[in-house]
């Protein structure tokens, strides 16, 4: 039964274009004084919440802290980005090509190298996939005859410069 399911997955999906990994979430090398400085700003941060009696804000500043502590210890899984004749399928997750808008490429290395996809619902965010060492030319080629490229996509966005920047 459950072969049964993965094959009608796999026809679901459609024929296979191009493939690559990447990890689950970004790697950031830390030092300890990058440790120091989050952990004085979120100290300040919680102060300044109780002080002003925002009491949501310091648990949201808490929790923040707690996720990049652990996400610190723990490896992230890579993932498989696979781009079909139907779709895109990042993970578990499959993006069929009529419910996306454009994509976009920002090749820029060795720093930058992002796939940027844009949902035709304004509700949905931009999804960033990194190219890490694929090369861009095939993924251009592959997703071409599906979706529409947004040339005007110059640059990285600004959520994506500062996680780079501040190691977030």
């Amino acid at each position: 039964m459950e072969e049964k399911q993965q094959q009608d997955d796999a026809i679901h999906a459609g024929e296979h274009l191009l493939s690559w990994e990447v990890d689950e979430y970004p790697r950031h090398e830390r030092s300890k004084r990058w440790y120091v400085i989050a952990a004085i700003v979120g100290v300040l941060l919680i102060v300044y919440s109780i002080w002003t009696a925002n009491f949501m804000f310091a648990l949201i500043v808490l929790m923040l802290g707690i996720i990049i502590l652990l996400s610190t210890f723990k490896e992230p899984d890579r993932i498989a980005v696979i781009l079909t004749t139907n779709g895109l399928v990042l993970g578990e997750a499959f993006y069929e090509y009529r419910n996306l808008k454009d994509f976009a490429i920002v090749y820029e290395p060795p720093t930058v190298k992002n796939l940027y996809i844009d949902f035709a619902s304004k509700w949905r965010p931009l999804l960033t996939i990194p190219l890490e060492d694929t090369d861009p030319n095939r993924v251009r080629e592959a997703m071409l005859p599906y979706l529409k490229e947004d040339l005007e996509r110059t640059g990285e966005t600004l959520t994506d410069v500062l996680q780079r920047v501040y190691k977030l």
